[in-house]
């Protein structure tokens, strides 16, 4: 039997939620699931990564709250079997909006961060707070990707375990070490070190900027991303007189030679559910460098080789084990550093059993 399923997301803005759903969209069995793609704005870098087989409604309305009626409407004449969110307020949005859908299309969401930050970082904590506690238990299954995450939509919000299930973001370890298979160096001798990610208060690159000045001179820093932090960013890195050693690259749709190149990834999240980049990097063999804030990318450090992700509070712990890396360039990809668990098509097939009630 196949699924009707709408996949619904926010825009194909390059956050790691996105590349998520849209990863496992091309890697799913389309002998069980028949997927639509829908969005409220389908503008953004990640537009490429659509599979071209499955159907796009672009329902034109960036702002959530004007999208709602049009979703609504949308989700009623697509009738689908089962529908998939991911991103908190739009997760929220969908459970709210159940009792106006037809035929009770299972709900299927996926919390990308911690509850207790994205809570905290609403227009209306309380409220927001309400509405995870009464909705999210009433969805058919939440999926998460780390188990901090998953320990706080049980404890704090409410949701039966029963209902909760890990589900690992995927990393296509082949095509990122394909795609970096000539690594790209910034020149120079000195360590060489790569961050990535939107440029936002979350990622922290403010704080990772402040220590860079106290590392050694011929250490060079390049930050990937795009954001609404960019102009701050820059004009911190020109007030502690960083120079050439800080370069701001943009939005890469392809960063994986910038990450292979490097000899270390650098993870200065204030909070994370599990960072794309970071899984990405340690597939390319390159080690992660991660403050405990960072999410799930702690609960990797065990099961990774030794030495592959070191945990750091952000100072002078962090800045010594920056200190510690050793410049080694490489003429291909180190080998994996990633723990096995996160194959797309693994990750896909369990998808499809909780999108079909098995779990």
């Amino acid at each position: 039997m196949t699924h009707r399923v709408a996949f619904v997301l926010p825009s194909f803005a390059g956050g790691g939620a996105e590349r998520v759903i849209l990863t496992l969209l091309g890697v799913i069995d389309r002998s069980r699931v028949q997927p639509i793609l829908i969005l409220l704005d389908a503008r953004g870098p990640l537009a490429a990564l659509r599979p071209p087989d499955v159907p796009l409604l672009d329902l034109a309305r960036p702002r959530l709250r004007q999208a709602l009626p049009v979703l609504v409407r949308t989700l009623r004449r697509e009738r689908p079997d089962a529908i998939v969110s991911t991103l908190g307020y739009v997760n929220i949005a969908l459970l709210a909006l159940r009792p106006l859908l037809r035929g009770r299309p299972r709900l299927i969401v996926r919390e990308a961060n911690r509850p207790s930050i994205s809570i905290a970082a609403a227009p209306c904590p309380p409220a927001m707070r309400l509405a995870y506690r009464c909705l999210y238990r009433r969805a058919d299954a939440v999926l998460s990707n780390a188990g901090t995450t998953a320990t706080e939509l049980r404890t704090m919000i409410g949701v039966p375990a029963e209902r909760l299930i890990s589900l690992p973001n995927p990393v296509d370890v082949a095509r990122l070490r394909a795609a970096a298979a000539s690594p790209l160096r910034e020149p120079g001798e000195g360590v060489r070190l790569i961050g990535s990610g939107r440029l936002t208060h979350q990622k922290g690159f403010d704080r990772l900027i402040e220590m860079m000045s106290q590392l050694p001179p011929h250490a060079h820093l390049t930050i990937v991303g795009a954001g609404p932090d960019e102009a701050a960013l820059r004009s911190q890195s020109e007030r502690l007189v960083l120079g050439s050693r800080l370069r701001f690259a943009g939005f890469q749709s392809d960063p994986f030679p910038l990450y292979a190149g490097a000899d270390a990834f650098l993870l200065p999240s204030r909070w994370e559910g599990q960072a794309n980049a970071a899984l990405e990097a340690l597939a390319l063999g390159t080690r992660v460098i991660a403050t405990p804030e960072a999410g799930g990318i702690a609960e990797l450090a065990s099961e990774a080789p030794l030495g592959a992700v070191t945990i750091a509070e952000a100072g002078e712990p962090y800045i010594a084990a920056v200190r510690a890396v050793a410049p080694d360039p490489v003429p291909a990809p180190r080998r994996s550093l990633l723990p096995l668990g996160h194959e797309p098509r693994a990750i896909a097939a369990r998808l499809v059993q909780v999108i079909e009630g098995e779990f």
